[in-house]
């Protein structure tokens, strides 16, 4: 009988290594080739657990031609791990082109669960953890950035982002000046490992706490975001005056007048209309 070729794809610790599944080390060891974003990074991790197995460099730069000779390899019965740097491939890295492909190609898929940052840090966030968002990373600059936050200063859901450190602080300021000193955030940094932090507060305060220790500076982030409250009876005036406005008008437009009937601030109107408009 041939062999039956799969594409497995297999979480890997984000952090401690004590959280690599046994069933995950055996996947590895046991396919033909490895897929993996970083080879030099992945082949510690392998190295650790003693697996040998080839790896094949995969990342977002050769994403496009990398898996298309990885469904070769696959069409040739080869069984194939996709690993990420840290966590569960495909969330916020490379991989959606080959799962998709194969998919198409009727070849079996296996997911290997395990470490996501998103969703451990979710789980002792405190917030609601029912219904939330995820972003990953937000824009680089701080105008495109705030323009993107704008988008989400109406959603009620928990919203999640990702951030490396050298941003960290440029996020809050940002945060502050489109959502207020009042909202509440959390962050946590260096999920799983030594230096392992998750504090709350809202963000005048949480500014403060950031800015008065440079340690809490470092360490890649997972940014949750309390979601806002459902708009009380003047909110839904408001809205309802912007809604006829946009029936009629551009959103800059409509947003400029909305401001003058209802003294809102423009910034905050002109997030609920992209929530009307759906831009």
């Amino acid at each position: 009988m041939s062999k039956v070729p799969v594409l497995y794809v297999v979480a890997t610790p984000i952090g401690n290594l004590e959280d690599f599944s046994t069933r995950a080390i055996k996947t590895l060891q046991n396919v033909d080739k490895i897929a993996a974003e970083d080879t030099r990074h992945s082949q510690k991790l392998l190295k650790h657990f003693g697996i040998i197995t080839p790896l094949i460099s995969f990342h977002e730069h050769n994403e496009t031609t990398s898996s298309k000779i990885l469904l070769d390899c696959l069409k040739k019965n080869q069984s194939i791990a996709l690993i990420s740097d840290a966590g569960t491939p495909l969330i916020n890295d490379p991989g959606y082109r080959l799962v998709k492909l194969a998919q198409e190609h009727g070849i079996r898929i296996t997911p290997i669960p395990g470490p996501c940052a998103l969703i451990t840090a979710l789980c002792v966030s405190g917030l609601a953890c029912d219904r939330f968002i995820f972003e990953g990373f937000l824009p680089g600059k701080s105008i495109a950035r705030q323009k993107k936050l704008l988008e989400f200063l109406y959603e009620t859901r928990t919203i999640i982002f990702y951030e490396a450190p050298h941003r960290i602080l440029a996020l809050i300021d940002d945060l502050l000046d489109v959502f207020g000193p009042k909202r509440y955030v959390v962050l946590a940094r260096e999920l799983t490992k030594t230096f392992e932090t998750i504090h709350g507060n809202n963000l005048g305060q949480l500014k403060i706490w950031l800015n008065s220790d440079k340690n809490q500076q470092k360490g890649e982030f997972v940014v949750l975001i309390e979601g806002a409250e459902y708009l009380n009876p003047n909110e839904i005036g408001t809205q309802r005056i912007l809604e006829i406005l946009l029936n009629e008008l551009p959103i800059k437009q409509a947003t400029s007048i909305a401001a003058k009937i209802t003294q809102e601030k423009k910034n905050k109107l002109y997030a609920l209309a992209l929530t009307i408009t759906g831009k």
